[in-house]
């Protein structure tokens, strides 16, 4: 019977053993390969943490501000109240000046008070009178300008300098062109440029007691030349 037994057990054959397991290592190393080619196919993951900035604009409502009250002129006719300047004399004299008994002095016209080279009185302004510049409440401003001209053959020459121009700035802002003058100039080339450029210029107009006026000016002119 134990013959028997032994007997009846199956044979084991070799070679069915041997392709069993080179079946197994084959199919394990193809799942670990393609592990391998997938992992290396992903990037590197970014875990920081990403902001989003974009903005938004909400209309904001709008909320009409009452305008601010218009501030009426002083008529013309009201006294322009100023002072005057002491000036000291840049040399001193050796003679005695001449003396004006006629001449008036009012202590309040220094008090500094008011307009510099008016009077403590006032005086009262006239429609279409030519001001100093120093007199006015409100001075004249150059508001734009075209490039002065600078003449090609003094640029040649090295020659540069200011240009000191008079005229009268009317109410429009304007240089009235009749009262256009040169006052001080290194050399007449640059004369013409310089009207021309006090020609086109724009001003704010000169004020007093909020009104426009004519004001007496003088502008500098600068040619420079620009050095590489």
């Amino acid at each position: 019977m134990l013959d028997r037994l032994i007997e009846s057990r199956p044979t084991r054959d070799p070679t069915r053993v041997v392709g069993g397991g080179a079946v197994s290592v084959f199919f394990h190393g193809a799942v670990i390969g393609g592990a391998v080619l997938a992992t290396l196919s992903v990037g590197p993951v970014d875990t920081g943490a990403k902001i989003d900035t974009t903005m938004v604009y909400l209309p904001q409502p709008r909320h009409e501000q009452p305008k601010p009250p218009e501030r009426e002129p002083v008529p013309l006719g009201t006294p322009l109240k100023g002072f005057q300047t002491v000036v000291a004399p840049a040399e001193i004299p050796a003679n005695i000046p001449p003396v004006n008994l006629q001449e008036k002095f009012n202590p309040k016209d220094y008090s500094g008070i008011g307009v510099e080279g008016g009077v403590a009185e006032g005086v009262v302004p006239v429609a279409g009178e030519v001001y100093m510049e120093a007199i006015v409440e409100e001075k004249p401003a150059l508001l734009s300008a075209p490039e002065a001209r600078y003449p090609e053959m003094l640029r040649q020459a090295g020659i540069q300098g200011r240009v000191v121009v008079r005229a009268i700035i009317d109410t429009s802002g304007r240089a009235e062109p009749n009262s256009i003058m040169i006052m001080r100039s290194p050399n007449p080339g640059f004369d013409e440029p310089s009207r021309y450029w006090m020609q086109r210029a724009l001003f704010r107009p000169a004020r007093v007691h909020g009104q426009a006026v004519r004001v007496l000016v003088e502008v500098p002119i600068d040619y420079r030349i620009a050095r590489a």
